[in-house]
């Protein structure tokens, strides 16, 4: 039997920042994860280099149905808190645009500052270790794993939600949730792909790799990013971004050219350059291959007509369809691509102090697995730190 003052299940953000938090103010610590590595979210993030915060977190940017759960933890451990602690391991990043920061090198630099922090308090970190039982005790909670039993005064679950399943998500947090009699609301994949009907497929066929720059809304929001054609559908940052607030059977809207007045564009090439065409004017934004696509698909009966000798009308229509091009998406790609997590164990169950269940003394959640979604960008990660770091605080 091996005793801790706290347990963490889940050594990936959320995790490790709890232990590095809690074993900072003397408590002894163990960390336990099935996986054989740490933080391979991490590890796999921002392309490798890990998108680890944004300068412009805020509560804004994320999503729950508890919309000021996330603001006690977000204002305890800001992005500059933890842009403090990168710069203080000497780890080289940069701002990739939106304020995004990425690591210069590798996300291991993140991950590696992590355990280094854990081990200078002394925070025991385990891998292959499964967990088979856990049990409420009087002295707190016994657990049985594949590394023998533990026994802790206090339970933190940091297990994440069930985005990209290959790298080892499960349902373990939400299944303890239950265990315990807390309300875990309906999940779905966030920040995912959407998948398109097979008609609108063969249209766009030969168009995957190619994006714009684009405006998307859906459900009264917008985000104004690239859109990426896919062999499957759409994806890109502006898609992603749209689609945690997208339901089965909305359609969404986008505008291909944000940033003018296309109709009146239109008009003053009419004059400027008569003799062009449709095709040739959409392709000085889009690229060639998707404005001949997309003029094939909707501007037929006129892509081979003059500017001169088009009307105020057909001028009008070629405007409202590239600038408010409405489409239903089948579905997503569901978790097996998906950031993150949508939903997830009711808030209202959960101190937003000190994310202590309110039915289960000496019982914590942290991170993805709580009814708390970032938008894409950095926001998940500074979500993960900020709720560590507020929980180990508490501890």
């Amino acid at each position: 039997m091996q005793e801790k003052d706290v347990i963490i299940i889940g050594a990936g953000a959320a995790g490790l920042m709890c232990a590095i938090s809690a074993g900072g103010r003397g408590k002894s610590v163990a960390v336990l994860d099935h996986a054989n590595k740490v933080g391979k979210k991490i590890l796999m993030s921002g392309g490798g280099r890990c998108n680890f915060t944004n300068y412009y977190a805020e509560p804004s940017n994320f999503l729950s149905h508890n919309e000021h759960f996330c603001k006690s933890a977000l204002s305890r451990y800001t992005q500059w808190d933890f842009i403090g602690l990168v710069e203080k391991h000497g780890i080289p990043y940069h701002e990739k645009k939106l304020g995004q920061l990425f690591c210069d090198n590798k996300a291991k630099d993140i991950v590696n500052m992590l355990l280094d922090e854990c081990s200078n308090v002394g925070a025991d970190v385990r891998t292959h270790c499964a967990i088979e039982q856990v049990e409420k005790t009087e002295q707190g909670f016994l657990l049985t794993t594949s590394q023998g039993k533990w026994q802790c005064r206090s339970l933190v679950i940091a297990t994440g939600g069930l985005s990209i399943p290959t790298m080892g998500a499960t349902g373990f947090g939400y299944d303890i949730a239950k265990q315990f009699g807390l309300t875990v609301l309906p999940t779905t994949a966030g920040l995912v792909p959407f998948t398109l009907t097979p008609s609108l497929l063969e249209q766009f066929e030969g168009l995957s790799g190619t994006s714009a720059d684009a405006s998307v809304s859906c459900n009264g929001e917008s985000f104004r990013e690239n859109i990426l054609f896919t062999h499957r559908g759409l994806s890109g940052p502006s898609i992603l971004q749209i689609s945690s607030y997208w339901k089965p059977g909305d359609s969404i809207q986008i505008n291909l050219f944000p940033d003018i007045d296309l109709f009146q564009a239109l008009k003053d090439s009419q004059q400027a350059r008569p003799k062009s065409h449709i095709n040739t004017l959409l392709a000085e934004t889009l690229t060639k291959k998707l404005a001949d696509r997309l003029t094939d698909m909707w501007f037929g009966d006129i892509k081979d007509k003059p500017l001169a000798e088009l009307s105020n009308e057909s001028l009008q229509r070629v405007a409202k369809q590239c600038q408010s091009w409405s489409l239903k998406p089948t579905g997503t790609e569901g978790y097996r691509t998906a950031e993150v997590t949508l939903g997830g164990i009711d808030t209202d169950e959960v101190s937003s102090k000190t994310f202590e269940a309110k039915k289960v003394p000496g019982l914590y959640f942290i991170g993805e697995v709580l009814d708390v979604t970032g938008h894409l960008g950095g926001f998940n990660f500074q979500w993960a730190w900020a709720s560590g770091h507020a929980c180990g605080q508490e501890l």
